[in-house]
Formats: C-alpha cells, structure tokens, sequence
C-alpha cells in the first residue's frame, strides 16, 4: 500500500519515506553530487557547466531524495525528467542518469574559510551515510574542477591538517 505521510510519498517496495527537495543533481562516473541552494543560486548554471565537462544530468530544480540500505539516492520528479531549466534559452530535454546514489552535496553561495572544517549533508531522510558537504561559489570558472576534486579527495582520503609529510 503506498501513501503520503506528511508530504512524503511512500512506496511499498522500499518502505521508506521520498523526500521532493529543491536541488540539482547530476553523476559524475559512479558519484552523485547533490548542488543545493535558493533560487537564482546557479545551480542549473553549475550543472549545465558540470555537463559540458562529461557528468550527465540526474534532476533539475528538483530532485526527490530516498534511502536504500542507508545510503541516499537521489532522481528526477516523473514530471520534469529529462528537462532542464537554461537561463536565457529556456526549457530543455538532456540526457539523463535514471538516479544517483549522493556521494557529495555542494551549498551554493558564500565560501567556507580557506581550510575549512569537514562537514556532512544534514539529510531530512535518516541516514546511515555520511555525505561530505562543502560550500562554494558557483561562479567561479573553477567550481567544476573543485567538485571533481572534493570528490578525488574524500573517495580517496586524500585531505591533509597541514602542509608537512612528516
């Protein structure tokens, strides 16, 4: 039997609640980076950007988040799948990824200090999953690059405190 439990759809087979949350979402290889922020933050801007450099397009505008086995996925409302939203030319059909497990969530707006401290994605869904968050701004030419490198990074554990290799 599926339902709507405060807003959130549930399904029989997964017997967890979805969550339809404002963000953008697109796969790199195997990764999901989940771009969040308010309207006009540029989040279609950055994917669109995103896309251009290979990573394929999961949802746009909206995205509707749901957990399996404790790790959190993400895809496309039925409704505006396949669609997304470029400024200055309108609605557009992309290719697509059907869903996404999230492997990194991007805040959109004001950066963190230079070396900021490590955070995670608070999720409305519960998880067992860390999703390492960051903060960037989504108009630098080298947001791209920046994804694809926190994703390099905690993948690989490649963070270091310091300069030194003693």
């Amino acid at each position: 039997m599926s339902g709507d439990v405060r807003g959130r759809t549930v399904r029989p087979e997964q017997e967890l609640p979805e969550l339809n949350i404002h963000a953008t979402c697109v796969v790199l290889g195997d990764a999901g980076v989940l771009l969040l922020g308010k309207s006009g933050a540029g989040k279609s801007d950055l994917a669109l950007r995103l896309i251009d450099d290979g990573a394929v397009l999961v949802a746009d505008d909206r995205a509707m988040l749901s957990m399996r086995d404790g790790i959190l996925f993400a895809r496309a409302p039925q409704t505006i799948r396949g669609l997304m939203e470029v400024r200055g030319l309108g609605i557009i059909e992309m290719p697509t990824k059907e869903a996404a497990r999230i492997r990194l969530a991007v805040v959109l707006g004001r950066e963190d200090r230079r070396l900021p401290s490590p955070r995670h994605y608070e999720c409305p869904l519960p998880l067992t999953q860390n999703v390492p968050l960051i903060a960037l701004d989504p108009r630098l030419a080298s947001a791209p690059a920046r994804i694809r490198a926190a994703l390099a990074a905690f993948s690989k554990d490649l963070f270091r405190d310091n300069f030194n290799t003693k």
